[in-house]
């Protein structure tokens, strides 16, 4: 199966600064990919240059095959690439319904008659978070009484609603508690089973074991390993996120000072 999104040896620099150097990643149909490192890692800007928000200087970023160079986030999302960030971008004190649609809002009647068509807002709405297996009290509640696990999850149900073939996903556990990260990953791998292809960034590697099919570990914007999920197991995935032999070396070190 061709790959929705590919990225070869793709570079980016800020001057002589090395943001990402040499990175590789396939997104697939129906699959998720993890991306994971820690602070500094290169996360964010890989984030950046997938979700059209800044170029690569080196490399090539291939979408369903075609050689791209997305010039805005707009660019992107128009050929199917849905960003859903950490801070979510929605206005709390509106309904879930009016931030499911916010900027897409569909209309009825013409000239000075046309208004926002709210009935069919809320019925798609609630609709859509249901065929997602999401039930909340109300599409009417204002979402910033919503936890920040509903949240995410409405997010990802607005993107697959939307035509997203490629959802990228920006930390969406990082503030949540177990439950809550239970609920968000839940909600993941049913975009996954809708058919989009996942990128999950995370700095767990718990949660990006429980759902992804390949994993590529990033440290100071290089590649660190790349491995489908019969590759690896959790304790290793693990021990290489935590530094593995660096941590290694630090205990010996510390032990002889000792």
């Amino acid at each position: 199966m061709s790959a929705l999104v590919k990225l070869t040896d793709v570079s980016k620099y800020y001057g002589n600064i090395k943001a990402l150097e040499g990175v590789s990643l396939e997104v697939h149909p129906g699959e998720i990919t993890c991306v994971l490192g820690d602070n500094g890692a290169g996360k964010s800007t890989l984030i950046k240059i997938i979700s059209g928000l800044h170029q690569h200087d080196a490399g090539t970023y291939e979408v369903e095959g075609e050689p791209v160079r997305h010039t805005s986030p707009r660019e992107a999302l128009d050929r199917g690439i849905a960003t859903v960030y950490q801070d979510l971008a929605v206005v709390p004190l509106m309904p879930v319904w009016r931030n499911f649609f916010l900027g897409s809002e569909p209309t009825r009647g013409r000239g000075p008659a046309r208004r926002l068509d709210v009935r069919k807002m809320r019925e798609t709405t609630r609709g859509e978070l249901l065929r997602m297996g999401i039930d909340l009290r109300g599409v009417d509640q204002p979402i910033g009484t919503l936890s920040g696990g509903e949240r995410q999850c409405v997010a990802i149900a607005r993107a697959v609603y939307f035509g997203a073939k490629v959802l990228v996903l920006d930390e969406p556990t990082a503030a949540l508690g177990v439950k809550q990260s239970g609920v968000v990953l839940k909600y993941v791998a049913a975009a996954r089973d809708a058919g989009l292809g996942v990128v999950l960034i995370t700095h767990n590697p718990h949660h990006a074991f429980l759902v992804g099919d390949r994993f590529v570990l990033l440290k100071r914007g290089a590649m660190a390993g790349s491995y489908p999920k019969t590759g690896i197991t959790l304790e290793e995935l693990t021990r290489q996120m935590a530094g593995g032999s660096e941590l290694e070396q630090l205990s010996h070190e510390l032990a002889r000072e000792g």
